[in-house]
């Protein structure tokens, strides 16, 4: 029997501020961590070569060899794993998260290392979480040489849960230091080819929870509540993986297309088109059609439009920003790699470097979306 998803969440626009993720108190603590981090840029004699901002740094061993680093995690997504006690997938969106950041500044995804917290060593659970980083590194075509398990039982609030954990690696990759894609060479008329994500991927989990009402250990059987308008669980679709995105941009850098930028649409949506090294703007025209989850989280959290952009992917997992000409080979290449692809917009001049998304009037700047009726600025 399929029944509609419903909140018991109300009638107040939900946002990310009102379930506890700050991202204007993030934004001030990055600054002041990253004022001490800049400092140790020169400890080493082999310095970082970008400044802190992009998906991953990168360090010159030598003149045409560059260590690509990143990392990240799953975040409250493992909440949904623990709750309906799979853990078979978090570890592919471990190492997704990981490579698809290094694939940014035009690396090779070459290796990944695992950390994984836990309240409690429980091998099979550890052996399923395995399964996952095994899956993830097969599909990225990487190794995972090491890792570390750490017993912090006292850090983890369990929640009346014997196993709870955290999980999260850390990435590195090669590219020659001669030809970094960080998106320094974009000019205005440039086009975007937005490539699909395949949901909600592991950024907003702890809003979409709140929206769709999965909140607590209460909550187990709304997570195994199916959907008629996703066609299964809610459990299953917050589960599905992060796609990773290695083997279809690789092939764009072997065809030796001139790439302008490379961009993972993670926390902050299509915000993250503005990490780039150039002073520019997007008008998104023609985005992919957001996965009905999004519409749910939507409705059933009174979420505005201009949050739920500012928080999702809504659809697009990735970015190549590329000229005119290339734009079709971009395409075709994902579509081989069985990936809905399509041109979604364009670059322009702008100082302000905002994002426009005129279908849903709303224009991206200083880390928010807000409706407008200005209108973006024309094809160059």
């Amino acid at each position: 029997m399929s029944s509609r998803v419903s909140s018991p969440f109300s009638k107040d626009l939900l946002t990310y501020d009102a379930v506890g993720v700050h991202s204007a108190d993030e934004e001030a603590a990055l600054g002041e961590l990253g004022s001490w981090v800049k400092k140790t840029f020169g400890f080493s004699q082999i310095k970082p070569m970008l400044p802190l901002g992009f998906f991953a740094n990168v360090l010159q061993l030598s003149d045409e060899i560059g260590l690509a680093i990143s990392t990240d995690g799953v975040g409250t997504k493992l909440l949904v794993a623990r709750a309906l006690q799979r853990y078979d997938t978090v570890g592919i969106d471990c190492v997704a998260m990981n490579v698809n950041d290094v694939l940014c500044v035009g690396a090779v995804p070459v290796a990944m290392v695992d950390y994984i917290a836990v309240s409690t060593i429980e091998a099979a659970i550890l052996g399923e979480i395995a399964k996952g980083l095994y899956k993830g590194a097969e599909l990225a075509g990487i190794n995972i040489p090491g890792g570390e398990i750490a017993q912090v039982r006292e850090l983890l609030h369990e929640n009346g849960q014997r196993f709870t954990f955290d999980l999260v690696g850390t990435c590195v990759g090669t590219v020659d230091p001669r030809r970094l894609v960080i998106g320094q060479n974009i000019e205005p008329g440039d086009l975007v080819v937005g490539i699909e994500s395949s949901g909600i991927h592991s950024n907003g989990l702890t809003l979409a929870r709140r929206a769709l009402g999965l909140t607590g250990q209460d909550d187990v059987s709304r997570w195994r509540q199916y959907s008629s308008e996703l066609g299964r669980t809610l459990g299953d679709e917050l589960l599905t993986p992060t796609n990773i995105y290695v083997r279809e941009v690789l092939a764009m850098l072997k065809a030796e297309i001139p790439l302008k930028a490379l961009i993972h649409i993670t926390g902050d949506g299509l915000l993250n088109l503005q990490r780039v090294a150039s002073q520019i703007g997007y008008v998104i025209e023609h985005p992919l059609p957001p996965q009905p989850i999004f519409s749910l989280i939507q409705s059933c959290g009174n979420v505005d439009i201009a949050e739920m952009y500012r928080v999702f992917n809504m659809g697009i997992g990735f970015c190549v920003v590329c000229r005119p000409g290339d734009a079709p080979r971009v395409e075709q290449i994902a579509r081989d790699h069985h990936r809905r692809a399509a041109v979604i917009g364009y670059a322009v001049q702008d100082s302000q470097r905002r994002v426009w998304l005129p279908s849903s009037r709303l224009v991206g700047l200083n880390g928010a979306f807000r409706v407008t009726t200005e209108k973006p600025p024309a094809y160059p």
